[in-house]
């Protein structure tokens, strides 16, 4: 069933193309026209300038001798802003996953996700339509604190850290950020070993101590 998205195009760069005819029935089932199917990352490039997408789907292994998709990834948000962009990748470990979200991916999606996952994310894109408690009054919420005041967290681990103060499952982080669980499982152990606590309520408690949260998730 197509979600009934205004017109919206997309290119699939992979370097498999039997796997990008998969990836293009969920994609145009989303309600999205695919313009190219590409195997490769410099190819894309040249091809985004032509098309103009909405959309970027790619993969971040490429062949031998190719630029990787993250470096594609990074290259085309530069040039085209506007464009969205999903990471759909194999690797579930918090290294490609942080990797892609600073390259400018807004979702990233494992290959072995079910494609209900994969519309959902296209839809997210391009229409938010789910909102989480916490989000309500998130307009007039203060900015995340600068890292320096968390010695040790990196960017991710702060949120996450923010996030579970508030009350967050494992499973809602994982829903929130667009990961799996067992990535949410892999930032907490980290933070609880960086902050020298042993659970989330101590881990919770320590950044209320160090005022590293907002009013709302501090009351």
């Amino acid at each position: 069933m197509s979600l009934n998205l205004e017109r919206r195009t997309a290119i699939l760069v992979d370097q498999h193309p039997l796997w990008m005819d998969t990836v293009e029935q969920v994609v145009r089932r989303a309600g999205v026209e695919v313009l190219a199917k590409i195997s490769s990352a410099a190819d894309a490039l040249e091809r985004l300038e032509d098309l103009h997408p909405d959309l970027l789907v790619t993969g971040i292994k490429m062949g031998e001798g190719e630029i990787d998709g993250l470096t594609l990834l990074r290259l085309a948000t530069e040039r085209h802003p506007e464009m969205k962009a999903i990471v759909l990748s194999m690797y579930d470990d918090v290294g490609h996953i942080d990797a892609a979200f600073d390259a400018g991916a807004h979702a990233y999606v494992l290959k072995t996700a079910h494609p209900d996952d994969l519309t959902s994310a296209v839809r997210q894109a391009f229409q938010h339509s789910i909102f989480f408690a916490s989000a309500r009054g998130a307009a007039v919420a203060p900015a995340p604190p600068p890292l320096e005041e968390a010695p040790g967290l990196t960017r991710r681990e702060l949120e996450i850290l923010q996030l579970v103060a508030e009350g967050h499952s494992n499973a809602q982080l994982a829903r929130m950020l667009w990961v799996t669980e067992q990535t949410v499982k892999f930032h907490l152990s980290n933070i609880y070993r960086k902050l020298g606590v042993a659970n989330r309520t101590e881990a919770s408690r320590w950044a209320q101590l160090q005022g590293l949260l907002g009013a709302k998730a501090a009351a």
